[in-house]
């Protein structure tokens, strides 16, 4: 769960964005800019970055009406291990996944990330869990996001490969799991997929 400073910083965020997009008086936008620059202030100081780096993380902002962001991620069990991919970025590991691209489904997002990221062609069997970040064990994010999570098959028998955001990509059994990269996945996402792999639920669990 993160902090609840940081939960009304994005709120007070998401809410300046919105009154901007819409907002005609100038009065009024004069006020949510002032509550954009507050909000803005709040996140650079609580993640201890520079405030460029928070204004540009929404690269839309106040250009629509403020939303989560999607990201999609996929589980691929064989033999009692999941498939993981070891990211670039920081060197830890994760279910293949990322940002959901506009123009495609989620579940056809799952399948491009699988076959990018792990050089793998897999079907999707269905949705097991639908997360709401800021609500999980996660590495703290400024952005807020909803994580949905795919159970795949595979469909041709290709060793994974790792891709061009990717150093590795390889199976393991649920006890033997490598360092997990926390603000992609966390050993709850992973503990799920097995549960709906085997059975042990059938419903899609979320917050």
């Amino acid at each position: 769960m993160e902090n609840t400073w940081l939960t009304h910083a994005k709120r007070l965020q998401a809410l300046a964005s919105t009154g901007l997009h819409f907002c005609k008086d100038p009065f009024d936008r004069e006020r949510y800019q002032e509550v954009a620059d507050i909000a803005h202030s709040m996140l650079a100081q609580l993640g201890n970055v520079p405030l460029e780096r928070i204004t540009g993380l929404v690269s839309d902002f106040a250009q629509r009406y403020s939303t989560p962001m999607v990201e999609v991620r996929g589980a691929l069990i064989e033999e009692q291990k999941i498939l993981l991919v070891r990211e670039m970025t920081d060197g830890l590991w994760a279910l293949p996944g990322g940002y959901a691209d506009v123009g495609l489904s989620a579940a056809e997002n799952v399948i491009k990330e699988i076959h990018e990221e792990a050089g793998l062609e897999v079907s999707v069997r269905g949705l097991y869990s639908v997360r709401h970040k800021a609500k999980g064990p996660y590495k703290a994010d400024h952005r807020d996001f909803y994580k949905l999570y795919f159970l795949c098959d595979r469909q041709h028998g290709a060793a994974p490969v790792a891709g061009s955001e990717t150093t590795e990509a390889a199976f393991f059994a649920l006890d033997q799991l490598p360092a997990l990269s926390l603000g992609r996945t966390v050993e709850r996402d992973i503990q799920e997929a097995f549960d709906f792999h085997q059975g042990k639920t059938t419903q899609v669990r979320f917050d």
